[in-house]
């Protein structure tokens, strides 16, 4: 038996990356009455005769469904700051949705190099509320050194996610050359332009492996269990330990908050806050029909 990772999906066939080389292969008829095998899972696989099988499915780390991928370490957040313009309300809710999925956000911040002195100062200030949480920032532009970028690629999983216009296409471009002459053939092959890829996959990018979706099509927090939220946040962890009045303190309308206190103190993201005490409230009610 063989070992090795999921790299594409399409309809029912699974390509396996394993040691240099790659299988197409089909699940043995008796995995379709459970999970499905995802991009990103590890398998279990055999040969047999002209035909690969995959055997079974390892245990997974997290998993998301827009894209369908799993066992990611972290989703690169690509956030503009021109055409389209900052919007810390989406950076926000974006870092939610992504710890909710027990992934780490990290922060990409495109198109700097398109605002003056005084925009760039102003929205530095914005920023500087998740250097200072602790968030890992990266900007890129053309003709910008990404090598610390390309770094935190190497060996690991990456979504990206951001809204259209970010520059997500580009980014990956001048990390690796290689991923636009990769896509180009697979568009040919499909039949289709570059930006309607209707199947979910894995490429290799700066030594790790990018997944090659439109990044999260939904900001829909309806059907997740939001309640542990705050614990999640690298905003409010350095608070938590002091502990609110109430043990079960959502920290939106309860007194003798930790984390409402610190938001009047200037300690934490107030944008950020807001975000979250929308997005909490919609939770509190839900729970109440």
């Amino acid at each position: 038996m063989k070992q090795g990772r999921i790299i594409k999906v399409i309809s029912n066939q699974y390509t396996i990356f394993s040691e240099g080389n790659l299988y197409m292969a089909h699940p043995r008829g008796r995995m379709r009455k459970g999970d499905k095998p995802l991009v990103g899972d590890v398998v279990n696989f055999e040969e047999i005769e002209d035909s690969v099988r995959i055997d079974s499915i390892l245990p997974r780390r997290n998993v998301l469904l827009r894209p369908s991928v799993c066992n990611v370490d972290q989703a690169l957040i690509v956030t503009s700051l021109k055409d389209p313009d900052f919007s810390p309300r989406l950076l926000n809710r974006l870092i939610f949705l992504v710890v909710l999925c027990n992934i780490e956000p990290v922060i990409c911040i495109t198109k700097a190099d398109l605002l003056d002195d005084a925009q760039r100062a102003e929205v530095e200030k914005e920023l500087d509320w998740y250097r200072k949480a602790g968030y890992r920032m990266f900007y890129s532009n053309p003709g910008s050194n990404d090598d610390e970028l390309r770094e935190n690629l190497e060996g690991k999983i990456t979504v990206l996610c951001g809204q259209s216009g970010a520059g997500k296409s580009s980014l990956l471009n001048r990390l690796d050359p290689t991923f636009k002459l990769h896509t180009q053939e697979i568009s040919k092959a499909l039949g289709r332009g570059k930006h309607t890829t209707r199947h979910c996959e894995l490429h290799p990018v700066a030594g790790g492996l990018v997944a090659d979706t439109p990044g999260f099509s939904s900001l829909d927090f309806t059907r997740m269990d939001v309640g542990h939220l705050d614990e999640l946040l690298a905003d409010f962890k350095p608070y938590l330990e002091e502990g609110c009045r109430f043990a079960d303190c959502i920290h939106v309308d309860e007194p003798d908050c930790i984390i409402k206190e610190n938001v009047k103190a200037g300690n934490i993201n107030p944008t950020l806050y807001e975000d979250y005490c929308m997005i909490m409230r919609e939770f509190k009610n839900r729970k109440k029909y």
